[in-house]
């Protein structure tokens, strides 16, 4: 009938297992459970080779996993992708068991498109659920991982981990874009998620462990060696008087609830990554725009998705291009190397092409004369919040910002992108940044920020319906500059009094709060404006993991050593 089932078998044993098992006891000598992992792939040929290439390195004993994959309804080459990697790396598990249809066609028989959630689909996936259920019990599993074609683990113990934690149903919690996730704290009388007050904090880890929770989805382990496990399903059938919706994880949660089972989400590690669902008859290829979010997303946590070199060939990535500008910088520091690596993973995953800027380092300058530069700096500059002098690693930032500004005036570039190589692109960045761009044709600008930290709580005013008029700003994150801009900028003389960079920027603008300093560049004439909402964001904020500044962590410029600006006012 069109079914394609493949079968790959290396030698299945059940063992009777301990409940100890875990493999940190130094005279541990159990094995680790057996578990089932249960796949369903609908056009996944875009996620499967980051899914595939996550499930490869789960340091799971590989010989103790058995997956089962059902596929059908697919419009794209997910089959095929299937087959692949069933060929490549099926013989390193305990066993493989394959089912595909690709003559069924590409829709169920209530669908306008593939991505409707009609009642037949509903019906279909879970008669599907209940069937990795049987297949996982009929194997003498110890657990079954339901897992969707969309989850990408980046922690490779994460099955160790939830084993080991001996739970009936547990979920590794996932992050995506915004304020998804695949765990719910509150469910409203029609079965329908809710809003709960602890949300966010386990969303965002301020408080870490494992919870218990109303609903779990997604990638959710489940163990059959508990009892009551043989209570669990999908289908709503089975729950006298069930009046909620005919959904797979609305049901499973509604009947676990019933049956006294606690489904637990754990925060305790970051363990990977889910893209944010479809919504009901989104176009299918939409689903490719938040898979990129959600790669741009673990970039800048510092935890790009794993691809293995089998499966890149399957990998399409945009042409680049400038996103029509005449040049993109990216400032970075050479022995950055880290920043460098992941800011062209990004950039390769927009599709943008740029230019490596060679940043000026504050730590080479600290053993030289500055005069050599021909800078002196602005009297009496203090810190507004550390109340100390500049430090070299704002001189090298100044410097590296301002020799992109010569280049931009001798080259006669139009429009200009600059960016630093610590920031987060928000998802949809190139559509956003194409919209400011058409925007900007309405306007007389020099300067627009696409990243900045606000520094004043007042309203700003809007100028489009997506670019404000700055007040006091901080940060050069990213912004466009124009060539007449960047002329402004060199014609303020500014490495004679020389402050930093993101307090030069709003005197130019005329909207720093410090008169005095304001009082040395007199024509503070520079037309800015800022996207509204922003473009970029930090990857890190002062204070968290990972967190590391080239400017504060460098030391303080001896004024000893330099002259002040004749021309003090």
């Amino acid at each position: 009938m069109g079914i394609f089932t493949q079968l790959l078998v290396l030698g299945f044993v059940v063992v009777k297992f301990s409940p100890y098992f875990c493999e940190n006891l130094p005279k541990n000598t159990y094995k680790w459970p057996t578990v089932a992992i249960s796949i369903l792939v609908r056009n996944k040929a875009h996620t499967l080779p980051y899914f595939f290439s996550s499930l490869n390195n789960l340091d799971y004993p590989k010989d103790r996993i058995f997956i089962w994959i059902y596929s059908d309804y697919n419009q794209d080459n997910s089959i095929d992708l299937i087959k692949y990697w069933v060929g490549q790396y099926g013989s390193e598990y305990n066993a493989v068991y394959v089912t595909t249809n690709d003559t069924n066609g590409p829709l169920h028989v209530d669908e306008k498109k593939s991505t409707n959630w009609s009642p037949h689909h509903f019906r279909h996936v879970i008669y599907l659920r209940e069937e990795a259920l049987r297949f996982a019990r009929r194997m003498w599993a110890d657990y079954i991982f339901m897992i969707d074609a969309d989850v990408f683990l980046t922690h490779p113990s994460t099955l160790k981990v939830l084993v080991n934690k001996d739970k009936l149903v547990v979920a590794p919690m996932l992050a995506s874009e915004g304020l998804y996730s695949n765990f719910w704290c509150a469910m409203t009388d029609q079965f329908y998620y809710q809003r709960a007050d602890d949300y966010k904090p386990i969303l965002n880890r301020e408080k870490t462990g494992c919870f218990d929770v109303p609903m779990v989805h997604t990638a959710v382990l489940i163990s059959l060696r508990h009892q009551k496990s043989d209570l669990l399903s999908y289908n709503p059938l089975i729950i006298k008087d069930y009046s909620g919706p005919t959904d797979d994880i609305i049901v499973f949660a509604l009947n676990a609830k019933n049956n006294g089972i606690t489904l637990s989400i754990c925060n305790d590690y970051q363990y990977g990554f889910v893209t944010v669902p479809l919504e009901d008859g989104d176009d299918v290829k939409h689903d490719h725009e938040l898979l990129l979010n959600v790669k741009l997303e673990a970039i800048s946590r510092g935890m790009p998705l794993p691809l293995d070199k089998q499966l890149e060939k399957f990998v399409e990535y945009s042409e680049p291009w400038k996103l029509g500008c005449s040049e993109i910088y990216v400032i970075n520091l050479e022995r950055r190397k880290e920043r460098r690596n992941y800011m062209e993973m990004s950039l390769k995953e927009l599709g943008i092409d740029f230019t490596m800027f060679n940043a000026i380092d504050g730590r080479n300058l600290e053993f030289c004369n500055l005069k050599e530069y021909s800078i002196t700096l602005l009297p009496g500059y203090e810190d507004p919040y550390h109340k100390r002098p500049m430090k070299a690693g704002e001189v090298g930032c100044f410097l590296s910002h301002y020799y992109i500004w010569e280049q931009i005036v001798e080259k006669h570039f139009k429009t200009t992108l600059v960016l630093e190589d610590d920031i987060h692109f928000v998802p949809y960045f190139r559509q956003q940044f194409l919209l400011l761009l058409q925007e900007l044709e309405q306007l007389d600008w020099d300067f627009v920020y696409i990243g900045r930290k606000i520094l004043l709580d007042g309203e700003e005013k809007y100028a489009t319906p997506h670019t404000t008029i700055p007040l006091y700003s901080y940060w050069t994150l990213g912004y466009l500059i124009s060539e007449q801009g960047a002329q402004k900028l060199l014609d303020a003389s500014p490495l004679d009094k020389l402050l930093p960079v993101d307090e030069f920027l709003p005197i130019m603008f005329d909207q720093h709060t410090n008169d005095t300093w304001k009082s040395y560049f007199p024509n503070r004439n520079l037309k800015a404006f800022s996207a509204a909402p922003l473009l970029v964001h930090p990857t890190h904020y002062t204070g968290q993991d990972g967190y590391i500044s080239d400017t504060e962590d460098s030391t303080v410029v001896d004024y000893k050593n330099f002259d002040y600006p004749r021309n003090e006012l």
